[in-house]
């Protein structure tokens, strides 16, 4: 494939969704040059499920594969294992071998939602790094100080706060680092939050001979709750969601997001997404504009029909007030008791029992169209049960 110099989408590459770069002026130097380069993405598989944050970076690689590049695609199997705590404020499990084998599953299929898979190189770094022996890892670890390591800000925050930091976590950089040296990786894409495991993988390619690949970090993408996204906090709008639900979940996000996200998770043109944003700064409701954007990250995952429908399923049910024909039902003989807090963790409308009790006394449930401020609420069969403006169960 002929590499795609024009000024413009180097332009557009290099901003788009884009905080920082380095080496800015060397790698913008390479794209115009025309050598096709080795973009490197790796994903671990702490869910089953992708979700529209990590679709930022995918985004972005595709952004790289259109203008010609060879992308490449990372599962951390291993990785996932040993757990990334580059954006927790405590320290992340372990997953077992199965728990991680099981979450990827799907991945690959996934990411071809976004990138063309057929034209990218794919792995699993336990093609590797379950290879290395102790003496390498001593060789690796020698590249970098624990000054270095402690000063990042969440491991000085749980230091000074006298909260345990391990040494295994002390080792993730090195192992996304040594990634970027098996592939080669001329160019490397991630989160703020994975500003010190980038710099590794410079680092190491330095030590192996290689030259130091360039860093393309782009910002974090709040969930539905406004928090940055995480799949430990249940706040994730994923990929394999079905249109109704991914609709109403990005409806719900609040109104200072539109923008942010409209850049980040589709591409539509940034003039279109300009003049949005001067629409709503001229005060037009922010909800018209809002179902635009619903409407493009449906149709990105799902297609037209499915974005259609979902769409008009919302209007119908959620500004008209109508309740749904069709929703999920509860077989009341599958809780553990008949009552509401029961119905709402075993239906996923909470994550758990404390959720629940929240949500109700917010005054976020209603059974039967009445607002229901009782924890201790029975339920019967025939019992239609709804949380907040989108979800609604039956009971069977």
């Amino acid at each position: 494939m002929k590499i795609n110099t024009d000024p413009q989408k180097i332009e557009a590459l290099l901003t788009r969704g884009v905080e920082q770069v380095v080496d800015r002026a060397h790698l913008e130097q390479k794209l115009k040059s025309g050598k096709r380069l080795r973009i490197k993405l790796g994903i671990d598989p702490t869910s089953p499920n992708i979700h529209i944050g990590r679709a930022v970076t995918l985004l972005k690689l595709r952004d790289f594969q259109e203008l010609g590049h060879q992308i490449v695609f990372i599962v951390g199997d291993f990785t996932g294992v040993i757990g990334d705590t580059s954006d927790k404020e405590s320290e992340r499990p372990m997953l077992t071998r199965g728990q991680v084998e099981a979450n990827m599953e799907g991945y690959f299929a996934q990411a071809a939602k976004i990138i063309d898979i057929r034209e990218c190189e794919k792995y699993q770094n336990s093609e590797w790094l379950g290879k290395l022996n102790y003496h390498q890892i001593c060789e690796q670890a020698s590249q970098f100080s624990v000054a270095e390591f402690t000063a990042r800000d969440n491991i000085k925050k749980r230091l000074d706060g006298g909260t345990r930091v391990s040494l295994r976590e002390m080792l993730y950089p090195l192992m996304q680092g040594y990634d970027s040296v098996e592939v080669k990786a001329d160019v490397e894409l991630g989160g703020r939050d994975q500003w010190f495991n980038l710099l590794a993988g410079r680092t190491l390619q330095q030590y192996y001979k290689q030259e130091p690949q360039d860093i393309l970090i782009g910002p974090l993408l709040e969930g539905t709750d406004g928090r940055k996204m995480s799949s430990s906090w249940g706040n994730t709008i994923n990929l394999l969601a079905e249109p109704n639900d991914m609709f109403g979940k990005i409806m719900a996000i609040g109104d200072n997001l539109i923008i942010k996200y409209f850049t980040l998770t589709t591409r539509v043109a940034m003039e279109e997404i300009n003049q949005y944003e001067n629409e709503l700064k001229s005060g037009k409701n922010p909800r018209d504009i809002k179902i635009k954007l619903a409407h493009e990250i449906v149709r990105l995952y799902h297609g037209v029909k499915e974005a259609d429908k979902a769409q008009e399923y919302f209007v119908s049910t959620f500004s008209k007030k109508e309740i749904p024909e069709e929703m999920l039902e509860i077989n009341a003989s599958s809780l553990s008791r008949a009552f509401i807090i029961e119905l709402l963790v075993e239906s996923k409308l909470v994550a758990t029992k404390s959720d629940a009790r929240r949500v109700i006394r917010d005054g976020g449930v209603k059974i039967n169209g009445k607002r229901n401020d009782n924890i201790h609420a029975e339920i019967k069969s025939g019992d239609i049960i709804q949380k907040g403006s989108r979800w609604f169960v039956r009971v069977k």
